[in-house]
């Protein structure tokens, strides 16, 4: 089989592409930019383009497929050639579910915990030795992709994300996976530059509630009320669970659950990732594995790659990188920092990039979001933000927005390497928070 990717550079479209070499397809793609990790990773492959950009000459008659990624626009002309040249077209959610018609599926979705909660599933069913496909958004330990697909696997685990398919498709990825077995792990407002209310955002997991046959398995956050709501009035055709918190300590700084009289230390630590257990083992159970075996599989679950990552260094601080950014992501994890280290000065740093922090709009949906932290600092790129033609925030219009007047705002790498370098201190916990590069800050320099 033939197929040509466009928009290979993704961080799932690339490891589509690897997926697909490895089943011995004939793999070619494009893309207009290609970063790391993804460009090493297409390299060692022997998939990384030429030439960066867009040539309609890479679309030939041959082709038996062109997978189109998000990043390239309507317009694009080899996404034109392939019309052109009546090439089937399909997105990734679409080619996903293509492969795993036959299989159980098992997708994970929800405003937050989408790719914990999956790879926290695929560590277990890994170690309880089952045989799986996966396609998530993520770098998971154990694992060397992040998408497998195989001919044989009765099962397949999918992170559910409820973004648009494809530049000319604009339903949620997640309506196309038609699930027998899916997770809504909470649901906050998110992508405003689609979803322009909450209504409208809420309502993309009626449709994947609707989309899912009667008698189809459900597993949602018990403390989750708005998910509570939604479970009550449009999936009553459906099985649902609410997951429920496991008894739990902190001892000597390691979080402990109780499962029937036994005490299981995890090496993961906030109520935000006990809930996101919680959800894991009722999946799991699902999939046949007992409970007493999920805890003592998970124990040593560390975390999916970006999330709540400890930053070692020479001076010894304590120092986590976190790829929270919306708002529901920033408390839980300035919250389970706070409740982790309850002696310690807890300074909690987020960047704003994404379309919607920076909407003025969306903005007061941070309202108290880092009250837990002794301090708060809110970085702004000035420059960047005026690359992409928006604007950024006054000092006051983020304390409001914050709901918290002795805010730190910092809008240049200099200025928050400056007030940073401030906090380097044994008795601080520094909570770093951002789905972007923290302006290119070397934290090597900073803490070493």
């Amino acid at each position: 089989m033939k197929i040509h990717l466009i928009a290979i550079g993704g961080s799932i479209m690339h490891n589509l592409a690897i997926a697909l070499h490895k089943k011995r397809y004939k793999v070619t793609g494009s893309d207009d930019a290609i970063y790391e990790p993804a460009y090493s990773r297409l390299q060692k492959n022997a998939l990384l383009p030429e030439n960066m950009g867009w040539e309609r000459s890479r679309i030939t008659s041959d082709l038996d497929l062109v997978i189109l990624g998000m990043h390239a626009k309507p317009d694009n002309p080899e996404l034109d050639e392939a019309r052109l040249r009546n090439v089937k077209i399909v997105s990734f959610p679409e080619f996903i579910f293509e492969q795993s018609k036959e299989k159980l599926r098992v997708v994970i979705a929800g405003s937050h915990g989408k790719t914990t909660v999956t790879s926290m599933i695929m560590h277990v069913l890994q170690k309880a030795g089952l045989d799986f496909d996966y396609a998530v958004g993520s770098t998971i330990s154990g694992f060397e992709d992040s998408v497998k697909l195989t001919e044989k696997a009765p099962l397949i685990i999918i992170e559910g994300d409820e973004y648009l398919t494809s530049p000319i498709d604009r339903r949620p990825k997640f309506l196309w996976y038609k699930p027998q077995i899916a997770v809504i792990n909470g649901v906050a407002w998110d992508h405003i530059n689609v979803f322009p209310t909450y209504e409208e955002y809420l309502n993309q997991f009626v449709l994947l509630l609707e989309s899912m046959q009667s008698g189809a398995k459900l597993v949602y956050p018990a403390t989750d009320n708005d998910v509570k709501n939604l479970v009550d009035e449009h999936a009553r055709n459906l099985q649902s669970a609410a997951a429920l918190l496991p008894g739990h300590e902190i001892i000597d700084g390691k979080t402990v659950v109780h499962i029937h009289d036994e005490k299981i230390e995890l090496s993961v630590f906030g109520k935000h990732n006990l809930q996101n257990l919680a959800v894991a083992s009722h999946i799991c159970s699902l999939l046949k594995i007992p409970q007493d075996k999920f805890w003592i599989y998970a124990a040593d679950f560390k975390g999916a790659g970006k999330r709540m990552e400890a930053f070692p260094n020479k001076k010894g601080i304590t120092v986590y990188r976190d790829f929270a950014h919306a708002p529901s992501k920033v408390q839980a994890s300035t919250l389970a920092v706070r409740e982790q280290y309850p002696q310690k000065k807890l300074v909690a740093m987020v960047e704003l990039h994404t379309f919607s922090s920076l909407n003025a709009a969306f903005i007061h949906q941070y309202a108290a979001t880092l009250a837990p932290a002794d301090y708060a600092i809110v970085y702004v790129d000035k420059h960047a933000v005026e690359a992409k033609g928006g604007s950024t925030y006054s000092h006051q219009q983020l304390c409001e927005a914050f709901a918290r007047q002795d805010l730190i705002f910092v809008d240049s790498a200099e200025k928050l390497e400056y007030e940073l370098a401030k906090f380097v201190s044994e008795k601080n916990v520094m909570l770093l928070m951002s789905s972007g590069n923290l302006g290119g800050l070397d934290l090597h320099k900073l803490l070493d």
